[in-house]
């Protein structure tokens, strides 16, 4: 099936794409001190060469103390940051690609001794004791204040540097995503309770997100069914679920929606092929990004571990075939896009056969 698909223009208000490609994020930690240097400048730079359309980041941390929760993470705040963030941006429009951050707060995933500050515990929806410390701060309103003006300072800064939009992380069990799971939100407040209440947090924030950049400039927001800490994890069991779950989110603000699975030719729901994205689609009128071990042959979680497994190039047939059918709009490559800059140059060329596996050595190395 021909690839011509991926390889139109999109176009939603002021943002105009090159192709249907996207890279996915990918949290790499080549940024000690949390600054993007020349080495990831170029890094971006050259799959925007190869034809991807729309680069969203690694995961960058918002300014909020307990936002961090792994060593040589970007950061999205402070000049010096924010100036490496910049050239970025230069390199990538150059190329005629256009890019996004993606604001990340990991919430109760942080841990006693992470930089930058060692002292600061997880903060998250519940407190958590551990031998009698606090190993994960319940947050206050006050606290859910400072993380929400920390998110809507960060799109601020993503536009003042010529960003071309922002994508809220809001899977995976990270921050925002712990408060919409009721598995690691106990809270009886209004930011607790059913999942209307659950999800007032994301909605706040998105508001603010709004507020902070205006109407024209793009929100993406990323959700999971999965989590980090429970792989079979679902918010919602059905369609009907999902559309009241999402429309909240439409209100407050969301122009996409980045959907989040680990495989994407799996069906969402029962009694239907639509994935998460096309389920997505179709409730909201939204356009959406699909995501999921695109293009190999092997998911991502067989490469957490320590492995000598390596994922060949697959067949993108199903993948094309959902992509002309309008299921959803946009494609995120993961870990081919990693291994192989080229990728997406190859994909149009009709250049497959020298397309490059994924290994975990792939992992040690930014290129």
């Amino acid at each position: 099936m021909s690839a011509t698909a991926l390889f139109t223009p999109f176009q939603l208000g002021a943002l105009e794409l090159p192709s249907r490609v996207v890279m996915a994020p990918m949290t790499r930690t080549f940024c000690p001190g949390g600054v993007p240097h020349a080495q990831v400048v170029e890094y971006y730079r050259r799959r925007a060469a190869a034809g991807v359309g729309l680069i969203i980041t690694e995961g960058t941390t918002v300014g909020h103390k307990a936002a961090n929760g792994y060593p040589n993470v970007p950061r999205f705040y402070g000049e010096d940051a924010l100036t490496g963030w910049k050239k970025v941006v230069e390199a990538v429009h150059a190329e005629g690609g256009r890019i996004v951050p993606q604001l990340w707060h990991v919430g109760s995933v942080r841990r006693l001794g992470t930089e930058p500050d060692a002292s600061v515990p997880g903060h998250g929806p519940s407190e958590k004791l551990k031998d009698g410390q606090v190993v994960v701060h319940g947050m206050t309103q006050a606290d859910i204040r400072e993380v929400i003006e920390a998110f809507a300072q960060a799109a601020r800064d993503a536009q003042a540097i010529g960003m071309d939009g922002v994508e809220i992380h809001g899977a995976h069990g990270y921050l925002i995503d712990q408060f919409f799971w009721e598995a690691s939100n106990q809270r009886t407040d209004e930011y607790g309770g059913d999942l209307a209440g659950r999800s007032r947090f994301a909605i706040e924030l998105i508001q603010a997100v709004r507020a902070a950049v205006g109407s024209d400039f793009p929100i993406i927001f990323r959700f999971s069914q999965w989590k980090q800490q429970d792989y079979s994890a679902r918010l919602v069991q059905s369609a009907d679920a999902l559309g009241a779950f999402l429309q909240p989110l439409v209100d407050a603000g969301v122009d996409i929606f980045h959907c989040s699975t680990r495989r994407f030719w799996e069906p969402e729901f029962e009694g239907s092929d639509l994935n998460l994205a096309g389920w997505t689609r179709q409730l909201t009128g939204k356009p959406t990004i699909t995501v999921g071990s695109v293009g190999l042959d092997g998911e991502f979680l067989q490469f957490m571990v320590a492995t000598d497994k390596v994922a060949q190039p697959a067949s993108l047939e199903n993948l094309l075939q959902r992509l002309n059918n309008d299921e959803f709009d946009l494609v995120a490559v993961g870990r081919a896009l990693l291994v192989d800059p080229e990728w997406a140059a190859k994909v149009r060329d009709g250049r497959e056969q020298d397309i490059l596996p994924f290994s975990r050595e792939a992992l040690t190395t930014l290129v």
